[in-house]
Parts: structure tokens; C-alpha cells; sequence
């Protein structure tokens, strides 16, 4: 036990060093300019990119906020930007409220956001309702497909604002930060093995003196 939470505390050591070094990226990568969008780019790095957007919608996921009068139910818009020299793009919007119509843009629309890899769905995954223009898994070639697009790019544009106050989408406005609660985990497994070493003395204290007893 002694051996499982020593290796435990250390491996926590290790992910706070990369979970660390991974933050760092995500505020030098939201400090710089937005670069326009590669051919192959890089997750998580802001960039711009031109274009306009096709006349079909998505929703993706759900998510409750707050507002004056009570939660508010919503989720994220999902659009399709049809650029003059590539595939198309799925693109997240922002979030809005499920009861809200959301227009489309018309006319060509300069988008500054990230790129966010492809994910996919698992057996525990909640079921898209495709004909009904919802999904919650956020699989770009999936979504595409659903919207009359078989071939699009392998990742989603994430729309970084700020927008206008009371307007939706509300898009995103800062890249994503994972949790890092490392240095908590490794301080939990380092302390439990100080317990079992503690636990340890006290036994082995008390066998001692009961053995010098008998002799």
C-alpha cells in the first residue's frame, strides 16, 4: 500500500508539471494575435479566418445560465462557413437560448476563434437527434453530414467574442482552461502514505515492547 500511494503521489506530481506547462500555452496562445487559419492547425491557438456562412443550423449540447429571472436553458449554435479556398468549416457560434431564433449571417463574415479537435461519440454518449438538428457529441464530420455537408474540416471553429450585450450567440470569451487540481490529489496520496507509515511505527513500536515483555 505503502509502495501503490507513493507511486500514486508521484504520478500527480508529473500531470501538475504538464497540466502546468499546458495552461501556460493557453495564456501565451490567447496573448497573441490571431494568426490566419492553416491548412494544418493548431488546436487551441487562435487564429481568423474568411468566408460565408450556408443557410443551415445546429445545436450542440446543453447548458444551463443564469439570468434575471431564473436559469435559462440553452445551447450552442452550430453553423456551416463556406470559405472561397478550402472545405467547410463547422463552426460553434456561441450559445443561446434554446427558445431563441437565431439568424444566419449573410454576406462574407471574418471569424477570430480557436480550433477545437474532433470528438466522438461513446457507447455512454447521449443519442443525437439529427432530423431534429441536435447533437451532443461535437464530431465536425458528423454534424457536416447532418447539414448537407458530407465533406468539412476534421475540427470546429470556436467563436471567441466579445459579442454585443443581450445578443446571441454569446460566443466564448476565452479559450478553455482544464481544471488543475494535481497538486491536491498529490498532497491526498503523500499524506495517506505518511498515515500508513505512522500506522506502521505505532505497530511496530507496540510489537517491540510486547516482545521484550516476553523475554
Amino acid at each position: 500500500m505503502l509502495a501503490i500511494t507513493v507511486g500514486l503521489g508521484s504520478w500527480q506530481v508529473q500531470r501538475l508539471a504538464w497540466k502546468t506547462g499546458l495552461l501556460a500555452e493557453i495564456d501565451r496562445g490567447e496573448s497573441l494575435p490571431p494568426v490566419p487559419l492553416p491548412d494544418q492547425p493548431v488546436p487551441f491557438r487562435r487564429v481568423s479566418v474568411s468566408g460565408t456562412f450556408l443557410p443551415v443550423s445546429a445545436r450542440y449540447g446543453t447548458e444551463l445560465r443564469p439570468s434575471p429571472t431564473g436559469a435559462v436553458i440553452g445551447s450552442q449554435v452550430m453553423g456551416v462557413l463556406q470559405r472561397a479556398d478550402g472545405v467547410p468549416i463547422v463552426v460553434d457560434r456561441g450559445w443561446a437560448p434554446v427558445t431563441d431564433v437565431v439568424v444566419v449571417p449573410s454576406g462574407t463574415v471574418r471569424l477570430v476563434g480557436y480550433v477545437r479537435p474532433a470528438d466522438h461519440a461513446a457507447w455512454t454518449s447521449i443519442a443525437d437527434a439529427p432530423d431534429k438538428g441536435l447533437f451532443y457529441t461535437l464530431d465536425p464530420v458528423v454534424i457536416g453530414a447532418a447539414l448537407g455537408q458530407p465533406t468539412v474540416a476534421p475540427y470546429t471553429l470556436v467563436v471567441l467574442g466579445p459579442a454585443a450585450p443581450g445578443t446571441y450567440p454569446d460566443p466564448s470569451a476565452t479559450l478553455p482552461r482544464p481544471p488543475n487540481d494535481h497538486l491536491i490529489y498529490a498532497i491526498t496520496w503523500f499524506g495517506l502514505a505518511a498515515a500508513l507509515m505512522a500506522v506502521f511505527g505505532v505497530y511496530a513500536r507496540q510489537a517491540w515492547r510486547e516482545r521484550r515483555m516476553e523475554a
